[in-house]
């Protein structure tokens, strides 16, 4: 009979022991997830000087000049529809013409975009059907070109507007 009771009290003994050892304690938690639609695009400077100063006897179109030095990058998650226009603070005299090119993996671009008189009202566009994702380091190429009928324009700043919108 001691026997017996020893050998209960051992094994409710083991029991506690090992019941003791894999004690558990567990907590939850509810996680809130959410994406918010998000447009980011920036620049990477400023082009250098468009500044026309030569032309062909006979010809009233004055020799175009170039700039492709900065580039542009998106990053967008709205959807297939977004698009980027462009606008200028102020229009161009007639006889001056502003056009821009902006290249892109990532949607549709338009090629040369006459934006000489693209204004806030009346902007343009320039890529469209932009798929959801990023487009990085992407030229932007400006041609500024004249007519000799226009006369001479004193050095001008102009601040053009790339916006990122559906």
């Amino acid at each position: 009979m001691k026997r017996t009771l020893f050998t209960l009290a051992l094994v409710a003994a083991f029991g506690l022991i090992t019941e003791s050892a894999f004690a558990q304690a567990t907590a939850t938690q509810s996680v809130t997830l959410a994406v918010n639609a998000v447009y980011k695009i920036s620049t990477s400077g400023n082009p250098g000087a468009l500044t026309i100063s030569n032309g062909s006897a006979g010809s009233d179109n004055l020799t175009a000049v170039s700039d492709n030095s900065t580039t542009y990058s998106i990053t967008q998650n709205f959807g297939n529809t977004v698009k980027i226009t462009v606008h200028m603070d102020a229009a161009l005299t007639a006889g001056y013409t502003l056009q821009m090119n902006l290249a892109s993996t990532q949607g549709t671009s338009l090629g040369n975009v006459d934006i000489s008189n693209a204004t806030s009202g009346s902007a343009v566009d320039v890529v469209t059907a932009i798929a959801r994702g990023a487009d990085a380091g992407q030229t932007i190429g400006y041609t500024f070109s004249a007519l000799a009928s226009a006369g001479t324009l004193s050095s001008t700043t102009k601040t053009v507007t790339l916006t990122l919108t559906n």
